[in-house]
């Protein structure tokens, strides 16, 4: 079973390469492969430390999985983000904001393990209701969380991927999963 901690500032490059492989082998097929292929860990580990997650005053708490002193996965969460605005904030709601284990840990706990985490989290700072969106053809992603007793709602959004040479950015549709903290 992994150690489940708190983001630290020192993190940042650990999660942006577990964020980017979880990315690549979880959305395989779902985006562009060119949009996959230019994922670049050194710039989303700078936009992590730009957004400060690390500090404690941050209103989303991420926590970190490690099996052997690795990172093996993480999850974000904190209050609902409205049209998924990180400067609009829902204090009624709990959401989780990110989830991604590392492809080689799939399937081995990790991932039940830090979403039971987040929860406790959430219902630790009152939350008796959460939000999870997931893109509509991540068919594991949603497999994990309907498994976990959450449901979609019937609100839908769309995840613009941006796309190179100036083209249209990609619509990925999102839907919204919900569910309860209090059961």
């Amino acid at each position: 079973m992994p150690t489940i901690r708190r983001e630290q500032a020192t993190d940042a490059e650990a999660i942006a390469r577990v964020h980017i492989s979880g990315w690549r082998a979880g959305y395989a097929g779902i985006m562009p492969d060119e949009v996959l292929a230019r994922l670049n860990p050194v710039a989303w580990a700078q936009r992590r430390r730009d957004l400060g997650t690390a500090e404690p005053e941050h209103p989303f708490t991420t926590l970190l999985a490690e099996i052997d002193g690795v990172l093996a996965g993480f999850t974000t969460f904190g209050p609902y983000r409205n049209n998924q605005d990180r400067g609009d904030l829902d204090p009624a709601y709990g959401e989780v904001v990110a989830m991604y284990v590392a492809p080689q840990h799939w399937g081995d706990g990790t991932a039940k393990a830090l979403f039971a985490a987040a929860r406790a989290g959430l219902r630790d700072r009152g939350w008796t209701q959460y939000r999870v969106w997931v893109l509509a053809d991540n068919h594991r992603a949603r497999r994990f969380y309907e498994r976990a007793g959450l449901s979609p709602d019937g609100e839908r959004s769309t995840y613009q991927v941006p796309l190179s040479g100036g083209r249209t950015p990609l619509g990925l549709v999102e839907l919204r999963y919900t569910g309860r903290l209090d059961d």
